[in-house]
């Protein structure tokens, strides 16, 4: 870069400064080295160890794509903005006057000049270096805005107000808008860096009487600024359709002000821009400040009056007198964009009365007929798991289990289970124990999952397991138990080892065989990154700051280094432009132990949708546990679950599976990823029995339902009818947070029972129940997706969640059965609050817990079940006692649920046998008639073997129908005058 500064010609001024030459000092250079060389080896790990993570999982491509378009977006916009700023400064010197008197001296500016002079190369160089790195490392962060744009498609559909593809506003316009922030950038800049230069060297002397800008510094200026001024103008044809997100008070979008105050001054003032650019540019050939000057404070005054006060004008004047009126056909394009962008175009809405006056004997039939009810609460449980389960202190459950559900033997429907795994808890071990052999290669992973009949109490309140003990081992059948990756994961593990070593990594506690009290295995899967050379035991060591790695005898030829192990962040880093839903879920698939999560395309630049924080609408009461993490707080006012995504918890195998095939979103990313997708047809049978609708999706979508279920606009913008998600009693504060939705299996009015995902809704500022929304969350479904919104009259008083948690607590009979646990050192826990449908009115249904107050070894016990119709409460043991009791009904017939379920196979597979026998009969016969349908019909398709299954589950069935009816008989006196 030597000479760029040299001046044309003979370059003479009156008065040549020169500043003593100084040899620059050995220190700052050796410490500049010693700086970039740690910085260059700290890149260099870091993209070395990734590649190899990436390349471990066969996702390399998504590392290489990243990574290139991250260094493209660096070097172009880095040299870019570099080439431009130092160009004009360059350019400012050489433009220089060369001669100038004694009248323009300054001797501050003569100083500086006799400063910099020395410096004059080294201060280009490093101005050249920081602005590309400046500028370089905004623009990578751009990457996912440049690829959307690079291979955008079209919607297909064009937006409300504009009527453009909606396309250009999700992947153009974001690209758009960066481009011409960064061009302000660099003409802000390079005017600052050029105004600078020409003071300095003489080209502005603010102290001269006349000619205070030479004409070579007037040329420069005025190009600049003219070009400035054109940049403006594209920035308000953008605004224009900026518009269509902004953000006003009531809605999302363009409103009347904006379409009849701001629109058209946004297009007025990209005119004026243009004029006062042309007359900036016409300084060059006729010099003279004034006219340009005059258009510039003409388009500063213009954006006064007419961008800023003549929208308020039409706002006070025109709108708010008749808003309602102004507004509604505004608001009716934000009500329809954003239902279409958050998927909420078909919501079955259904008025729904809520109260009856049905005879309490019919409404304790109806109950007969409802699927199983879950009475275990997946956060309240969690201790109970973890003491009865946790086997050892270096094992640990999840803070919260999540609910799935599962074909168990003998039954024809599956049936809903709370499951955790048994994760690994360093922390769990002994100060003893703690070293970097067992820390790293010895516990390195967990072992097995627990699960429990959702709807079963067992003997003294203990869960009815579905799977339990070590070796796992109970209704879910036979699966890889080891669990190398999951949600508590330690930082790193070193696993692995040739053929014949001892194993070293402990597998499971043992009181029969093993060394060291424990049964040891070697890893014999494809996860995590060979370390088996020298220069990668140097590269992990560095990139983990452990020397251990490259010294112990534990690391050898065939070890692998699994870190980076938690699902979702595994997801993340595989799929980066996806939001990951914040709670994974395992179960058990194909004989593997299976993380399921779901993805999310999003984006902030749908036209006229309402926009939302992301972390704001999805928080609830469950959030802050370790189980559930939190989203990102970004706003969003489109979404779609685009990806069902799998990690097995032994290899390792990230899988994603496109699940929204009409997402323009996820079609881009499959283009700039090709073959990172795998088609929906993909997904097995076994895998689709697990998927679920998606709790976050949910959340979102329940949030912009409590407005948007409203759809006539003038009753949108009174607001009257909105509603709000309510506050979760279960959680004792001031302030609770919002009540999280529950998985349940429920029966809507004229609709056989579902998996689904269920809310429900308050009136704003009220307790009294709105409506109850529940989602079909049963993959396998032809429903799947559907919603229900029960609405409720405006006029009822049917009990919220805090009202029907408060006459719980109140209720005497509670108060009478909780008596004797607070009387001692006993608490009593109110599990989750539960709604459902029944009949025509809805239902809250409570599980009970005690635990004791004192102890590390206390875990909560299901003591009772609580409930609430209408203004009636009750308490039992079982669901059917506690409904006989809150109905007046006599409970004399309920039975209690037999120990461990009273499933046809015995062994607590299926449902306990509550109800009157008359009413266990009618189930036992109905359970044998569906069975011998469904095996009637796999006969018909050829599916033997499905057909003796279902035969022979038919048959368990009526066994146990003619078991009961025997029973009966036997303990019912005949009438006189009868045969028996």
């Amino acid at each position: 870069m030597s000479g760029i500064f040299d001046a044309a010609g003979d370059g003479a001024t009156l008065r040549r400064r020169r500043a003593p030459a100084r040899r620059p000092r050995a220190l700052l250079p050796t410490l500049a080295a010693v700086v970039a060389l740690v910085v260059l080896t700290s890149v260099f790990v870091e993209l070395w160890t990734s590649k190899l993570w990436f390349s471990s999982l066969g996702y390399s491509s998504v590392f290489t794509t990243v990574l290139w378009t991250r260094v493209a977006l660096f070097g172009v916009f880095g040299v870019l903005l570099a080439a431009v700023v130092v160009g004009n400064v360059v350019l400012a010197y050489r433009l220089r006057p060369v001669l100038f008197d004694d009248e323009a001296s300054n001797a501050a500016v003569e100083r500086y000049q006799d400063t910099l002079e020395p410096l004059r190369r080294w201060v280009v160089i490093a101005l050249t270096i920081l602005l590309a790195l400046f500028a370089g490392a905004s623009a990578s962060g751009q990457w996912k805005t440049y690829l959307l744009w690079r291979n955008g498609v079209p919607f297909g559909q064009p937006d409300v107000y504009f009527h453009r593809d909606i396309g250009f506003f999700v992947f153009s316009y974001p690209w758009y808008r960066f481009l011409v922030s960064f061009g302000f950038t660099v003409l802000i800049l390079t005017l600052i860096a050029t105004s600078i230069t020409h003071y300095l060297y003489g080209g502005i002397r603010l102290q001269a009487t006349r000619d205070r800008i030479s004409s070579g510094a007037q040329v420069q200026l005025s190009v600049l600024l003219g070009l400035f001024m054109l940049l403006k103008a594209v920035s308000y044809w953008l605004d224009r359709y900026g518009l269509a997100m902004s953000s006003g008070n009531l809605f999302t979008g363009v409103s009347y002000t904006d379409a009849h105050a701001v629109l058209p001054a946004k297009n007025i003032l990209m005119v004026i821009a243009v004029i006062c650019a042309l007359l900036f540019f016409g300084n060059v050939v006729r010099p003279g400040w004034m006219l340009p000057v005059l258009g510039f404070a003409l388009l500063v005054l213009s954006a006064i009056l007419i961008g800023g006060i003549w929208p308020f004008i039409v706002q006070r004047i025109q709108v708010d007198p008749t808003a309602a009126d102004k507004e509604a056909p505004f608001i009716h394009r934000n009500i329809v964009a954003t239902r279409n962008a958050y998927g909420l175009q078909k919501v079955n809405s259904k008025p729904y009365p809520g109260v009856t006056h049905t005879p309490n004997t019919q409404l304790q039939t109806v109950a007969s007929t409802l699927p199983g009810v879950r009475l275990i609460d997946p956060r309240l449980v969690a201790p109970a798991f973890e003491n009865l389960q946790q086997v050892r202190g270096f094992y640990q459950m999840p803070d919260v289990l999540d609910v799935d559900r599962y074909q168990v033997p003998g039954q024809t429907q599956p049936q809903d289970v709370v499951i955790g795994v048994r994760e690994l808890n360093l922390s769990g071990l002994q100060p003893s124990q703690r070293n970097w052999n067992n820390d790293h290669t010895v516990y390195t992973h967990g072992y097995g999952v627990v699960a429990a009949y959702g709807d079963q109490r067992g003997p003294n309140g203990l869960p009815v397991w579905a799977e339990r003990n070590l070796p796992s081992r109970g209704a879910l059948g036979k699966f890889e138990q080891r669990v190398y990756y999951g949600e508590t994961a330690p930082s790193y593990s070193i696993v692995g080892a040739p053929p014949g070593t001892k194993p070293v990594e402990l597998d499971r506690p043992s009181t029969t065989s093993g060394y060291g009290g424990g049964q040891y295995s070697t890893y014999q899967g494809t996860g995590g990154v060979g370390i088996g050379s020298t220069f990668r035991q140097l590269l992990y060591g560095a990139k983990f700051w452990d020397s251990s790695m490259v010294l112990s005898g534990r690391v050898n030829s065939a070890s692998r280094l699994i870190y980076d192990r938690q699902p979702r962040q595994m997801v993340e880093k595989v799929a980066p432009w996806l939001t990951v839903d914040g709670d994974p879920y395992p179960a058990v698939v194909n004989g593997r132990l299976t993380w399921i999560l779901d993805g999310y395309t999003t984006s902030s630049s749908y036209p006229m949708s309402q926009e939302q924080n992301l972390n704001s609408v999805t928080s609830d009461s469950l959030t802050p546990e370790q189980a559930v993490a939190g989203q990102r707080s970004d706003n969003i006012n489109y979404i779609r679950n685009s990806v069902k995504a799998t990690v097995d918890a032994y290899s390792g195998k990230v899988t994603l599976y496109g699940w929204d095939k009409s997402d323009p979103v996820l079609k881009v990313w499959e283009k700039v990823f090709p073959g990172l997708v795998k088609p929906k047809s993909a997904i097995s049978p076994e895998l689709m029995a697990h998927l679920r609708y998606p709790e976050d999706l949910f959340k979102v979508q329940r949030y912009l339902l409590s407005r948007y279920h409203v759809t006539q606009p003038r009753v949108f913008y009174g607001g009257e009818q909105n509603w709000q998600v309510p506050q979760d009693p279960t959680v004792p504060s001031a302030s609770p947070p919002l009540q999280p939705p529950y998985y349940l299996t429920v029966r809507l009015p004229h609709a056989p029972p579902e998996f689904s995902l269920t809310s429900v809704y308050v009136p704003q500022s009220r307790q009294n129940l709105s409506a109850f929304m529940a989602v079909n969350a049963d993959a396998t479904s032809p429903n799947y997706g559907r919603f229900s919104l029960l609405q409720l009259p405006s006029t009822s008083a049917v009990y919220g969640p805090a009202q029907a948690q408060n006459a719980i607590t109140n209720n005497l009979a509670v108060a009478n059965r909780l008596l004797r646990y607070t009387k001692t050192d006993t608490t009593p826990q109110m599990g989750n609050l539960l709604t459902l449908p029944i009949g025509n009115e809805l239902l809250y249904v409570q599980p009970v817990y005690t635990s004791r107050s004192t102890g590390t070894a206390s875990y909560p016990i299901l003591q009772f079940v609580a409930l609430s119709i209408g203004n009636q409460v009750g308490i039992g043991s079982s669901f059917q006692e506690a409904f006989a009791q809150a109905l007046g009904l006599p409970t004399s017939g309920v039975t209690t649920p037999p120990t461990g379920g009273g499933g046809p196979n015995g062994g607590g597979h299926g449902p306990p046998g509550n109800g009157t026998p008359s009413q266990q009969l009618t189930r036992y016969l109905d359970k044998a008639q569906t069975a011998f349908t469904k095996a009637q019909q796999a006969l018909q398709q050829q599916r033997l073997g499905d057909y003796q299954r279902l035969n022979k589950i038919g048959l368990r069935w009526l066994r146990k129908a003619v078991a009961l009816r025997q029973s009966s008989s036997a303990t019912t006196p005949t009438p006189s005058g009868s045969s028996p």
